[in-house]
C-alpha cells in the first residue's frame, strides 16, 4: 500500500488490526465483494499491503496478483498466502506484462504516493486493466486528491467513470469525504 519513499510500515501489525476487526465480528472484505460482483476471473490488488483483499479473492478462485511497494507488508502477505503472486514495486510505472479484468485499489492508494506523482500511478495501474475491464478505487477526498483529480488521471490514461459509490457496500455517492470509483476501459 505505502507508495511513499520513507515510509515503513510493519506489516503484522498492520495485519493484527484488521485481524482484530474480524474476531470482534467486523466485516473486512468489503473491497473483495464489491470486486467479486464485478465478475473477474483475473484481479490486480496494487497497493496490497498484507493482502488481505487478494487473498478473500483468492479463495473464491479468482486469479489474483498483489503488488506493494513495502517489503514489509508484502513478507506478511507471503506468509499468509504463499501461492499468489507477490511482487515488490512502486505503481507508477508498473509493468507485469499482462492485463486483468479488475485493477483494484483499496486502502486510500491513492494517497500515500507522492503530491503531483498521482497521475503516474493512475497510468501505472491502468496499463494493466484489459479492454472491457476496470479500475476500481476507494479513498478519502479530504486529504488533498480531489475526485475531479483522479477522473483526469483516469481519462488520461483511456478510462472513463461508470459508477461511483460512498462506500465499498455500495451505498450511493452523494458528496461527502469517501468515495469508491469504478472506471472502464472501452
Amino acid at each position: 500500500m505505502c507508495q511513499s519513499a520513507g515510509m515503513a510500515w510493519n506489516g503484522e501489525e498492520y495485519q493484527a488490526r484488521f485481524d482484530r476487526i474480524a474476531a470482534e465480528g467486523g466485516d473486512v472484505h468489503g473491497e473483495a465483494v464489491l470486486v467479486r460482483s464485478l465478475g473477474p476471473s483475473s484481479v490486480l490488488d496494487a497497493g496490497c499491503g498484507t493482502g488481505r483483499v487478494a487473498i478473500e479473492l483468492a479463495r473464491h478462485g479468482i486469479d489474483v496478483v498483489g503488488v506493494d511497494l513495502d517489503s514489509s507488508m508484502l513478507a506478511t502477505a507471503r506468509h499468509l498466502a504463499p501461492g499468489i503472486p507477490w511482487h515488490l514495486s512502486d505503481l507508477a510505472g508498473l509493468d507485469l506484462g499482462r492485463t486483468f479484468d479488475v485493477v483494484v485499489m483499496a486502502g486510500n492508494v491513492p494517497l500515500f504516493t507522492p503530491p503531483g506523482t498521482e497521475p503516474d500511478l493512475v497510468g501505472g495501474v491502468a496499463a494493466h486493466v484489459r479492454p472491457g475491464g476496470r479500475l476500481v478505487a476507494g479513498f478519502s477526498l479530504d486529504r488533498g486528491y480531489s475526485l475531479e483529480d483522479y477522473d483526469t488521471h483516469c481519462a488520461a490514461a483511456g478510462l472513463s467513470l461508470e459508477k461511483r459509490y460512498g462506500t465499498w457496500s455500495r451505498e450511493p455517492y452523494a458528496g461527502g469525504t469517501y468515495a469508491v470509483s469504478v472506471h472502464r476501459r472501452p
